[in-house]
């Protein structure tokens, strides 16, 4: 009786029977993609119903169940958005003896699968790594699906938005965007471009930056968006501030090169005697390489114009040429001034913090004169940035790269204050690559009478009184020593071209030192030593003769008549003994 019955019941219901009995999402589709069948679940989960034609329900899946109908693929297996619910669909060809006539789906509901997986330990322990972080990136992230919606935000990004994550999951963006949410989504483009997508948007009067990216599964199907978003409100500020302190830098490093360029006119590098024309073309030919160099002489020998020299011959002369006295800064301050400082690196810092010297000099030249009056804690700092090019500021903690190259000066005798341990052994010998030795005036008497020329000329010019010296005046003035070098020389032609009441300039207008090292006996017993054979004692006296004339008369024909020669031999004599250009 039994078998009986089995055999009255209809072979569809007893299939229906089976396929309810596995509480899965199942149904069935002729080979035109209509549903011929379906488990109970499957009616509940999907509202879809016997008949539905799954082109016009679902083209997303029936794209993938017309591939098995089509016997392009043998199985498929790929994510799905259905009803709201993301499932992972199997799709398998039914066949009647080896024909296709139809399609047979399962779908397992994602949410199903995470509970299953999430049983497994490994599972949950990568699981808790890649939450921790997600949620502790201080950049915004969220996960989209393929069609935009949004199905994890972490806590950066509702700081972002300020919004929870529960009015945001589940939402498409272009809901969001209808909203006013957002104004463009980055999610979206990408789901649709499918490509990685970077904007830059405003919300609530803050910048932010998103990069969207696209990830696809092994088939190239587009499964995820991955969103990252960081806001560049504050970044764009101090990109603001960093372009206000360029400007800054720049403005005072033209300022500082039209000044050179100034300083430069206004003086001139008079190099009559051998050691002092050696030392200028040592500095031309030095000028050409990027080596340190170290000006050596004493004070007012004029170690600053051959520095000026070297850089205005050098590759750099369009950037600037920074000088900096080491002796005249206080030891508390020399580090603050040559490496610059970040805001409270100190009391009385300013708040937006100070570039330094080093780096105002960037892609110039860094004239240290007096380097021997460097403190040794910044003579530490100067070895390290020779060493590798950094530059540190005070209260920072990265260093600078900067490129600048340094030239340095001093009075004292580096040797002495090595051995004395005042300064850097290392340091010394990193600076000391190319030494210039400038000489003092008193060795090399053979400038003293155009620099004197050159310098009343000059301030002549300044002060529209137009001077001359007499003969008496001159003598004195070659005699003189010149303990302050060049610097003392310009200051006394100065101060006779202001103060002396006639056009002419004799003895009571000197300064008293000069004319009391003039009225001496001896005063002029160096200029014939004894012994001097006659033919460079007879030179001497023409120069001497031609060197007062010079200074007498205002031109060479003035002179000869007075002499008594010819023009043409006064211009070559003046030429021979360099009293002239």
């Amino acid at each position: 009786m039994h078998n009986d019955l089995m055999k009255s019941l209809d072979p569809i219901l007893n299939i229906q029977s089976v396929v309810d009995a596995t509480d899965r999402n199942i149904l069935v589709t002729d080979i035109s993609g209509q549903v011929t069948l379906l488990s109970c679940r499957a009616q509940q989960s999907l509202d879809i119903t016997p008949g539905t034609r799954l082109e016009q329900e679902s083209p997303d899946f029936w794209e993938h169940v017309e591939q098995i109908l089509a016997g392009t693929l043998s199985s498929s297996e790929v994510p799905l958005q259905l009803g709201g619910c993301e499932y992972l669909v199997a799709v398998n060809p039914l066949r009647e003896e080896k024909t296709i006539v139809g399609a047979v789906c399962v779908l397992v509901d994602s949410g199903q699968l995470d509970i299953m997986t999430r049983r497994h330990p490994t599972f949950n322990t990568l699981s808790r790594e890649l939450d921790t972080i997600i949620d502790s990136s201080s950049d915004g992230l969220f996960v989209c699906d393929a069609k935009a919606n949004v199905i994890r935000m972490n806590p950066a990004s509702e700081k972002i938005h300020n919004v929870s994550a529960k009015g945001v999951v589940g939402r498409n963006m272009r809901d969001l965007i209808d909203e006013g949410f957002i104004d463009r989504s980055a999610a979206l483009e990408a789901s649709l471009n499918r490509e990685r997508v970077s904007l830059l948007q405003n919300k609530g009067g803050h910048k932010l930056i998103s990069i969207a990216t696209p990830v696809f599964d092994e088939r190239s199907e587009l499964i995820r968006v991955v969103v990252s978003e960081r806001d560049v409100t504050e970044i764009d500020a101090l990109q603001r501030e960093l372009e206000k302190q360029e400007a800054i830098k720049n403005s005072l490093r033209d300022q500082m090169l039209a000044m050179q360029q100034a300083e430069l006119e206004s003086q001139q590098i008079i190099a009559r005697s051998p050691q002092m024309a050696r030392a200028v073309h040592q500095a031309m030919r030095v000028s050409k390489a990027e080596s340190s160099v170290f000006i050596l002489g004493e004070s007012g020998v004029g170690k600053g114009l051959i520095a000026q020299l070297i850089h205005t011959n050098s590759s750099r002369a369009k950037q600037p040429l920074i000088k900096i006295n080491c002796g005249a800064i206080p030891e508390s301050l020399i580090e603050a001034e040559l490496f610059g400082y970040e805001k409270g690196a100190f009391t009385g810092a300013l708040a937006s913090g100070k570039p330094g010297q080093f780096e105002l000099a960037d892609g110039g030249i860094l004239f240290l004169d007096e380097i021997a009056e460097l403190p040794i804690g910044s003579q530490v700092k100067l070895l390290r940035f020779l060493e590798d090019g950094k530059m540190t500021r005070l209260g920072d903690t990265k260093g600078r790269n900067l490129d600048v190259r340094v030239l340095a000066a001093t009075h004292q005798d580096m040797d002495k204050m090595v051995d004395q341990g005042r300064f850097r052994l290392d340091l010394y010998y990193r600076l000391n690559v190319i030494p210039i030795q400038i000489p003092a005036l008193r060795d090399r008497s053979e400038c003293i009478i155009p620099l004197i020329h050159h310098y009343l000329e000059e301030f002549s010019k300044r002060t529209g009184n137009r001077k001359r010296l007499t003969r008496a005046a001159l003598d004195a003035l070659c005699s003189y020593s010149f303990p302050g070098n060049v610097r003392e020389l310009m200051n006394i032609c100065e101060r006779l071209v202001v103060m002396a009441e006639t056009d002419v300039v004799d003895l009571d207008d000197l300064p008293g030192q000069i004319g009391a090292v003039s009225s001496s006996p001896d005063s002029r017993s160096h200029l014939l030593p004894p012994g001097l054979p006659l033919k460079d004692a007879l030179e001497r006296v023409e120069k001497e003769i031609l060197t007062q004339a010079l200074c007498a008369h205002q031109s060479q024909m003035e002179i000869a008549e007075v002499l008594g020669v010819n023009q043409s031999t006064i211009a070559r004599k003046l030429k021979k003994y360099r009293l002239i250009s």
